[in-house]
């Protein structure tokens, strides 16, 4: 609902700035911000009409700034917490898009890994140490077993080597190198050596480096999770032991 132009008036007066119409959401995300509370109506249990201070928020400063062709009420130094607006802008609406999209898998990650209160290092470190042990672990198998165990180790560097694609660099050379380093991490009784298993690809200079101290890492909990997506789509697709076409008089149905 809008404003009536008498209350307008005695706003101006008081020299209070005033929104005509807003969101719903944003009126909650406001009060949340301020640290008050949305108000509906102003009438009390007895039918008299009576406002509650405890129900207004505060902030620093509040300012009307033109953003492109529209202009956006801009609230500073809120004295609540747990909200916050971030404001894209770009040239066009497929880059916005774009923008917006990559923000919120951002969020999700930070959101994920809250939850999970865990993390691995990313650039194919996680991916690289797990096929360096399975392949060891292979090698203990006396079985047919083990040919399944190696070609999931080999399935493993998929993804640092897409990586290393997607960058424009030398991914067998890369990927070689990432192998090797999660090797000697593994293998190797010196204490110099533990933190080559942080190991991961560095895709903007097109080395290996530490991941974690660089400060790339992923969710524990996506990590796991798109393994055992993985692992069970292939197991669901190995099931399939034979096809049956059916024909009819005109020929394949």
């Amino acid at each position: 609902k809008g404003v009536d132009d008498l209350c307008l008036k005695y706003f101006v007066e008081a020299g209070i700035i005033c929104a005509r119409r807003c969101n719903r959401e944003d009126l909650k995300r406001l009060a949340k911000a301020s640290g008050g509370r949305v108000v509906t109506t102003m009438a009390d249990m007895e039918g008299n009409e009576a406002f509650d201070a405890d129900c207004l928020g505060s902030c620093d400063s509040v300012r009307e700034v033109r953003i492109g062709d529209g202009e956006m009420l801009y609230v500073y130094g809120c004295k609540g917490h747990g909200a916050s607006t971030i404001v894209l802008r770009g040239a066009n609406e497929y880059m916005l898009d774009e923008m917006d999209r990559a923000l919120h898998d951002s969020l999700c990650v930070v959101k994920r890994m809250l939850e999970s209160n865990t993390l691995v290092p990313g650039g194919g470190a996680a991916e690289a140490a797990l096929s360096v042990y399975l392949e060891d672990y292979a090698h203990t198998i006396q079985t047919r077993e083990q040919l399944v165990i190696q070609e999931y180790a080999d399935a493993l560097l998929v993804i640092p080597k897409t990586l290393s694609v997607n960058a424009a660099k030398d991914a067998s050379e890369l990927v070689a190198k990432l192998r090797s380093m999660h090797a000697k991490g593994q293998h190797s009784e010196d204490s110099n050596d533990d933190d080559l298993k942080f190991m991961g690809l560095d895709l903007v200079n097109g080395t290996i480096r530490n991941n974690l101290l660089a400060g790339v890492v992923e969710p524990a909990i996506s990590k796991i999770k798109s393994l055992r997506f993985a692992t069970e789509a292939a197991i669901t697709i190995l099931r399939i032991d034979d096809r049956i076409t059916l024909y009819d008089t005109k020929g394949l149905a």
